[in-house]
């Protein structure tokens, strides 16, 4: 009897792993074993497993597109401190997290000093369409131009340009820090011409858009994709100090040492 049960499994476990359903597959003997015991009715036996396949895939689902987000670490808008960034309310942000602009094709800008709290938003929205199901991806502006430098070339590249273009929602932080190269700004037009009205994308930049002029060192070019990023968007301008600074912290014991 021992025998038939446990080729029964393994034929069980062919057949799942036939139809990928892998936590039949990787459970199958604690499943069957449990239903020894339970006696659950065939209906409530068949729902049981299914219900378990689906939440395994969408937890794998999950944690699949976070790690494809790139995001970085301690980005959970729960714990935004509001006592510290002027220029966004609790109502406001809980508006933008609710995400009705990223179906919609909404943009956002958010613009001011280091510090005040750009970076943080940009990636805690990228986190929150994640959790809700949304492909979003979040890059800084060196990482962005690396790949747009490189994509012609080179494999892993061109597989993050083209996630760059499959993404719901695409975050692009620190923009215009540094001057571009006339190749750098003219493929970051075309990524950008490219997501226009198919990808919602935020932009979060310490220089106002007459600013751009300079970085991009072209004003047509300037002007082209300042029409694209803010045909639909919002500019949220944020002020005060760096949160960074005021809350710096170290390592090194700063106790006065006993020079006797």
């Amino acid at each position: 009897m021992e025998n038939i049960l446990t080729t029964s499994i393994e034929d069980v476990r062919l057949y799942a792993k036939a139809l990928r359903l892998s936590h039949l597959r990787n459970g199958c003997a604690e499943i069957i074993h449990k239903a020894q015991i339970e006696k659950p009715s065939y209906m409530d036996f068949i729902m049981a497993i299914l219900k378990d396949e689906v939440a395994v895939r969408q937890h794998n689902d999950l944690q699949r597109r976070m790690k494809q987000a790139k995001l970085p670490r301690n980005c959970d808008l729960d714990n935004f401190d509001f006592n510290h960034s002027a220029g966004i309310t609790k109502s406001q942000l809980h508006q933008l997290r609710e995400l009705v602009w990223l179906d919609q094709m909404y943009n956002l800008i958010f613009m001011g000093p280091s510090g005040t709290g750009k970076t943080y938003m940009a990636a805690g929205l990228v986190r929150d369409a994640v959790m809700k199901g949304y492909r979003a991806q979040f890059v800084t502006m060196d990482n962005l131009i690396s790949v747009l430098r490189m994509k012609d070339v080179s494999s892993s590249a061109m597989s993050a340009y083209n996630g760059y273009l499959k993404s719901d929602l695409f975050a692009v932080d620190d923009i215009m820090l540094m001057p571009m190269k006339k190749e750098e700004a003219v493929a970051f037009f075309n990524l950008i011409n490219a997501l226009h009205e198919k990808t919602s994308v935020i932009i979060t930049t310490n220089k106002a858009p007459t600013e751009w002029v300079e970085v991009l060192q072209d004003e047509v070019l300037a002007t082209a994709l300042l029409d694209r990023l803010l045909y639909r968007c919002d500019v949220v301008k944020l002020s005060g100090s760096s949160y960074r600074m005021e809350n710096r912290s170290g390592f090194l014991d700063n106790k006065k040492e006993d020079k006797r």
